[in-house]
């Protein structure tokens, strides 16, 4: 998506906001907050990481008293060392479905690679010498008091349906408080959501009729507030539940009229409620609900809530992450909640649902005492009610009908802390620091749906958000987010594993300024390094939360840098680089110590990677310093002399004496002219001998069938065979032995048309004494060749299969032609082939 249209719609959002009522006093692009540094997943090194072939690591109980952190995954329970989460000392249980339920669940029509496991919901402490954990095992949910000690699991399962979802995506809550089990979730395969108890406390759960006290809600979190501690009243602990549902009192959003609203919710319970003793039977008598608004209401989906008190119920703080989506914009928002605000809100007047109009409306009618949905307080115990059990009748049907509070839960300052374009939060936590001024800074770390962690400081009514780290190679969602105060680390748990990071990478930070405008509360200038605070013992340290800009000793940092020389001809473009480590510094160009340079001059580009000198000329020579700009302070981050040349300099001797280059030049044209004019003689004087040789060979005219041999020839029929060996041995050897290989190796000779090689060319070793020619042999009878004409200028086919041809014998004759034995063998031969049987298919070689 483009910034403008980011903007655009980030404005149609507000003109929504103002027209709902909850105008913002800062604009969109104000409560945004770009990450200072970006440390991608390459550039880490504090990390650990521990994972094994199963998947889903998304329950995690810190204890950290005990330095062990407990992790619920996919079919598995891990015990490991919260010091060290790599260290190879974890513990494991295996609890997998068993084949039965996971087939069920097959047939039931569910993923069988994702949602028929067992995947561990719930893991809290029930006791100092047990756990209890809860799985959806395979759509049929388990429960298991778990021997801490032992770490195994028992002989005997507690039926889950009444505390663990049927579903692993579905969205859940729970806490076990004095021994009760407090969860939030849809339970049953179709049932509705609900709020439930149970355990060693009276049962009890939300009410369903005539209405429905959830409509469709899906649970993100739920805190216990411990409001009974030195309370002047003495009220009860509560439990507040923090969830998205379907808005009743809009029937649709305000710009888009098709989609259905939903609003993010608080609900609130007393921890010692019993239930009603004739009206609401195991039910909450206490259950009442407000909406939560953080900035854009009907387009907010809560997905986050973290809380932190300072050891008091009454500093309570709640932070909420939301995500605002709109068509094909996505944004987060994160807002701050006051304890006092959510009791203003469930202390204000109902709201009732009127059927005419199907829609909730301000209730304006007697309220019936003691006040409904209140807990039960000392002036309650003054009036005979000691427990929910003796309200009157009037109170219980009144929460019955009116579940819903008027007022709403606005955030401090009535503005969100943050929204951030194009990021989806998916958790928070958060943890407070003592910073070296005295006051306390709220540190959150916010998990994103694709594997990062923001890590912010909370200054007054923003944010200013430190960091962004890339925790995962792969993208996916963060999980969960813990914190450990005695390990100084952050927890992540996430589908491929859990990783251990520091709270503070002070070592990051390599200057006093990047110390001091990093404004990190975990993290001080000692004079020689940035360190954490909570592990130095230096006197002296300098750290500025506020304004990010104090406690350096002067407004410039790194006084000096090596100088890079850059010669360049003119009219050549340079790029004169300056890596700007903060994405809030801005670059400043100096020429010479005084001329400031800026965008948008004659040939100068000021970008994010540097500057560019464009068709440089002379007068751009100089000095160059880069400083990286922030809150008023300078940093010196690089430093250039920048040399302008009118043209190539010359050397003194150049006109006297010609380049070397030059001369090697001349002699290699020299040297290649030779050669060609050699080659062009050698080429003409072996062209005219080969003509003379041809001559030659025109003017003897005769065959030479191989080596010249004495011997007896007599005329056979070959066989396809002899023909084949012939023809292989052709195919091998025909550019290596090509002349020299005129006779098989079994005796057959080739017949070679042309002209017969001279002396010269022929493969005999010695040359045999010239004899006269013979004269011409007179021809055969008629009788005798059988239709072959004269021999042996030309071969004849024979009974179509065969080729005679010629073998040569040891015994020396002067022509074999005028041999007797040569004539009888020859009709001998004749007669036999009149008797033969011709083959039908004639043989395919050929000679």
């Amino acid at each position: 998506m483009s910034g403008g249209t980011a903007r655009l719609l980030m404005a149609l959002f507000m003109v929504a906001a103002a027209a709902m009522g909850y105008p913002s006093r800062r604009s969109a692009t104000d409560l945004d907050a770009t990450p200072r540094t970006t440390v991608t997943f390459d550039e880490l090194s504090d990390i650990r990481h521990f994972s094994t072939r199963t998947l889903n690591y998304s329950t995690l109980l810190l204890e950290d008293d005990r330095g062990i952190l407990y992790v619920g995954a996919r079919g598995a329970i891990f015990a490991l060392n919260s010091s060290d989460v790599t260290d190879g000392s974890h513990r494991t249980i295996h609890w997998e479905a068993s084949p039965e339920k996971q087939m069920d669940c097959l047939q039931k029509g569910k993923n069988n690679k994702t949602e028929c496991f067992n995947h561990v919901r719930f893991l809290q402490r029930l006791n100092s010498t047990h756990l209890y954990a809860c799985g959806t095992y395979a759509f049929h949910p388990l429960c298991a008091a778990i021997d801490a000690d032992r770490f195994t699991l028992p002989a005997h399962f507690e039926e889950g349906k009444e505390k663990c979802p049927y579903d692993p995506a579905r969205g859940y809550t729970g806490l076990i408080v004095d021994g009760g089990l407090y969860t939030a979730t849809r339970y049953e395969f179709r049932s509705l959501p609900d709020i439930r108890r149970n355990l060693q406390q009276r049962p009890l759960k939300t009410e369903e009729s005539p209405l429905h006290w959830l409509n469709d809600a899906e649970f993100v979190a739920s805190v216990l507030v411990r409001e009974s501690k030195d309370s002047p009243v003495g009220d009860d602990d509560k439990i507040y539940y923090f969830f998205t549902e379907r808005a009743g009192e809009e029937t649709a959003s305000f710009l888009d009229k098709s989609q259905v609203a939903r609003v993010a919710r608080v609900a609130r319970v007393c921890k010692s409620d019993v239930g009603g003793k004739k009206i609401l039977q195991r039910k909450w008598t206490s259950f009442m609900k407000a909406r939560l608004v953080c900035y854009i209401p009907y387009y907010e989906v809560l997905r986050s809530v973290c809380s932190l008190d300072e050891g008091s119920w009454a500093t309570t703080v709640f932070y909420a992450a939301f995500t605002l989506s709109w068509r094909t914009m996505e944004a987060s928002a994160v807002c701050r909640y006051d304890i006092f605000a959510v009791q203003r809100a469930f202390e204000g007047p109902y709201m009732e649902y009127q059927d005419s109009a199907r829609k909730w409306s301000r209730y304006d009618g007697t309220v019936p005492e003691p006040r409904p949905g209140s807990c039960i307080t000392d002036n309650s115990r003054r009036k005979g009610y000691n427990t929910s059990q003796d309200l009157p009748n009037s109170v219980l049907d009144f929460v019955k009908l009116h579940p819903l509070m008027f007022e709403e839960v606005k955030p401090d300052s009535g503005e969100p802390l943050l929204v951030k374009k194009n990021v989806a939060y998916s958790q928070l936590a958060v943890d407070r620091v003592q910073a070296l001024d005295g006051r306390s800074y709220d540190v959150l770390f916010m998990g994103t749906g694709d594997g990062w962690i923001h890590k912010a400081v909370v200054v007054g009514s923003s944010i200013h958000i430190v960091e962004e780290v890339q925790v995962f190679r792969d993208p996916q969602p963060v999980e969960s987010l813990v914190i450990s105060h005695a390990q100084r680390s952050l927890y992540v748990g996430a589908a491929s594993g859990i990783l251990q990071l520091p709270l503070a990478s002070c070592a990051r930070y390599s200057s006093c300024y990047d110390c001091i405008l990093a404004r990190d509360p975990y993290c001080a200038w000692d004079g020689r390094a940035c360190c954490a605070t909570a592990t130095t013992n230096s006197p002296v340290l300098v750290q500025d939360i506020q304004s990010g800009n104090e406690g350096c000793w002067s407004r410039f940092g790194r006084g000096s840098l090596p100088w890079k020389n850059r010669t360049v001809l003119q009219g050549d473009d340079v790029l004169l680089p300056c890596d700007q480590r903060s994405n809030l510094a801005r670059a400043v160009w100096l020429l010479n110590g005084s001329e400031v340079l800026v965008a948008g001059q004659d040939r100068l580009r000021v970008g994010v990677d540097g500057l560019l000198v464009t068709d440089t000329l002379p007068q751009h020579s100089g000095e160059y310093r880069c400083y990286g700009e922030e809150r008023g302070l300078r940093t010196l981050l690089a430093t250039y002399s920048l040399t302008v040349l009118a043209e190539l300099p010359r050397s003194p001797t150049a006109a006297a004496q010609p380049p070397v280059a030059s001369q090697v030049a001349s002699d290699m044209k020299v040297t290649y002219i030779s050669v060609i004019v050699v080659l062009v003689v050698l080429c003409s004087l072996l062209s005219a001998g080969l003509l003379y040789m041809s001559y030659l060979e025109k003017r003897k005219r005769k065959y030479v069938l191989g080596e010249p041999r004495p011997s007896s020839v007599e005329l056979q029929t070959v066989s396809a065979n002899c023909l084949r060996k012939g023809h292989r041995e052709e195919e091998e050897e025909e550019e290596e032995e090509e002349e020299e290989e005129l006779a098989y190796p079994d005796g057959c000779l080739r017949i070679i048309p042309g002209e017969a090689p001279t002396a010269a060319t022929s493969p005999v070793k010695e040359l045999p004494v010239t004899v006269a020619p013979l004269p011409p042999p007179p021809p055969l009878p008629a009788e005798l060749t059988n239709g072959v004409g004269s021999l042996p200028n030309v071969l004849r086919k024979m009974n179509g299969n065969s080729y005679m041809l010629l073998q040569q014998q040891d015994e020396l004759q002067a022509s074999p032609l005028y041999s007797t034995s040569f004539t009888e063998e020859l009709s001998k031969m004749l007669e036999k082939r009149k008797h033969t049987q011709l083959v039908e298919k004639l043989d395919e070689s050929s000679v």
